[in-house]
């Protein structure tokens, strides 16, 4: 099985961060981040507005810059936008400006009416987000534990009618080895493909993904391709 593998931007407040403190002293523009993720070859892409989650403004600008950019590639870029798609109104838009999926993390917590609202008229572009640390789930913007486990929630995508998973890991230190089990056992669970992101750094965490029940690829931190070009052999020249 070939991994879906998808260079991830976090944006916040118009910048690109990182959640694995990669950025350094002068990160690069989103822009000419993702153009140089696209100019090695890449064919997916993941935009995560962090203010969006957190609920303090947008970047739905400059992520729709970044679309468009991706629609005119001479090739097709795959697009996951994360972050604040909460409506029907929000969803709508990023597939108009040409999303390939869209993730769901808040709601599903906070709005049953919603999920069912969103999964009635996106079904096919919508992806659950897991975002857990030591299987207990996090609230939007990952700033607090909610009492709920990661497989309760999984299950609960899964009653809604979600026919993909994304378990971001939000580990305790950066360094540490991603939380396979618990990626794993969400797949098992459910029966549906997931994606692992927030814990993936390096090459031998890409491989061990294909070697995990369930698990069909993963988010990778834009920042570090170039800080480990090994990760580029990781891209794939199509999207399909």
């Amino acid at each position: 099985m070939r991994l879906k593998i998808y260079p991830t931007l976090y944006l916040e407040n118009g910048r690109v961060v990182s959640t694995t403190r990669q950025e350094g002293p002068c990160p690069p523009l989103p822009m000419d981040l993702a153009e140089a993720i696209l100019d090695e070859g890449a064919t997916r892409l993941s935009l995560v507005d962090l203010d969006a989650a957190k609920g303090r403004g947008n970047n739905r600008e400059l992520i729709g810059q970044i679309l468009q950019r991706c629609r005119a590639s001479d090739r097709k870029i795959c697009v996951q936008v994360a972050g604040g798609v909460r409506s029907s109104d929000q969803a709508q838009f990023f597939l108009d400006m040409g999303a390939s999926l869209l993730v769901v993390g808040t709601i599903l917590l906070k709005s049953p009416m919603a999920s069912e609202q969103l999964i009635a008229r996106f079904q096919p572009f919508l992806t659950a987000a897991i975002d857990a640390r030591g299987g207990m789930i996090y609230q939007s913007g990952w700033v607090g534990t909610t009492g709920l486990s990661a497989l309760d929630l999984a299950l609960r995508a899964k009653t809604y009618g979600f026919r993909r998973l994304l378990f971001v890991e939000l580990p305790d230190d950066p360094v540490a080895e991603p939380d396979f089990q618990t990626a794993e056992a969400l797949a098992t669970a459910t029966g549906l493909p997931l994606l692992m992101g927030g814990s993936l750094t390096a090459p031998h965490h890409l491989e061990s993904i294909s070697t995990r029940r369930g698990l069909t690829g993963g988010l990778v931190d834009a920042l570090l391709f170039h800080k480990n070009p090994g990760l580029l052999a990781y891209l794939q020249p199509t999207c399909a």
